[in-house]
């Protein structure tokens, strides 16, 4: 490590693509970058803060969160983290449930989990101490990703594994769909004060140019119909959209809330 004098560790998001957050974990001195879809916005903000890129860490395969490796890894001979079994071929480093790894020139611990269900390798990097979370596109504010690879039994899983961990935990995911998916939130859960309260507070940052991400478990597990797919309004709902037979069981009524929000 530099003897560079060092911040606390942060982390900056840098928009890419329409709806994209790349995530920069820094500590002012050495950065790495977690799912750089794109290389260019990576490298100018590298120079920009006058960051040494030391590591890549990747949640999954697809092109948006993977794309920018290449030019990263010509800009910076660095390790490439990521999922053991997602088909990855630029990772050096194979992760996969359980694994731990220390961010190479940053202190920073981050526990590997592994979430399939977007894709069947998915993972996701956890700070025991300091409580964040970089989960891809398992978990959104106010949503969760599509199913492409996986089965609604995984991802609902992996929900839960994210869920139990601390209510303080922020929640850095990968895609600012925010109001969108607090549309679909409210259309099966209106009676929801927290919710409400939400939409209000998220709707006012998107006006003001603000992201709405990080989120924290807590504000997921109160206003995230994902992780509340059998609270009793959600699944009069979904009973009463036909979605959903009365006396269905848990997997069946988050099955079709994915299913309704896929065409929604």
């Amino acid at each position: 490590m530099s003897d560079l004098p060092r911040s606390p560790v942060t982390v900056l998001a840098v928009p890419a693509f329409k709806d994209n957050y790349l995530w920069l974990i820094h500590d002012g001195v050495d950065a790495a970058v977690v799912d750089p879809g794109d290389a260019a916005p990576i490298l100018a903000a590298l120079d920009r803060l006058n960051l040494n890129l030391t590591a890549i860490l990747l949640t999954h395969h697809h092109a948006d969160h993977t794309g920018g490796v290449p030019a990263l890894l010509a800009h910076a001979r660095v390790p490439v983290f990521g999922p053991r079994n997602d088909g990855i071929g630029a990772v050096t480093d194979k992760l996969g449930e359980g694994d731990t790894i220390v961010v190479p020139g940053i202190d920073l611990g981050l526990r590997v989990i592994d979430v399939p269900g977007h894709t069947l390798g998915h993972i996701a990097y956890f700070s025991d101490k300091l409580h964040w979370l970089f989960c891809g596109d398992t978990l959104f504010a106010g949503g969760c990703g599509r199913i492409f690879e996986g089965t609604p039994a995984q991802m609902a899983g992996s929900l839960g594994k994210l869920a139990s961990l601390p209510n303080a935990t922020l929640v850095y995911c990968a895609h600012e769909y925010t109001l969108s998916n607090l549309r679909f939130a409210n259309a099966v859960e209106a009676s929801s004060a927290a919710l409400q309260a939400r939409i209000v507070s998220d709707t006012a940052k998107r006006e003001a140019g603000q992201s709405t991400v990080p989120s924290t478990i807590a504000l997921e597990k109160a206003t995230n119909p994902f992780l509340r797919a059998t609270e009793p309004a959600i699944v009069a709902s979904l009973v009463a959209a036909g979605k959903l037979q009365d006396g269905a069981t848990p997997l069946a009524s988050f099955t079709a809330l994915r299913e309704w929000k896929n065409s929604f």
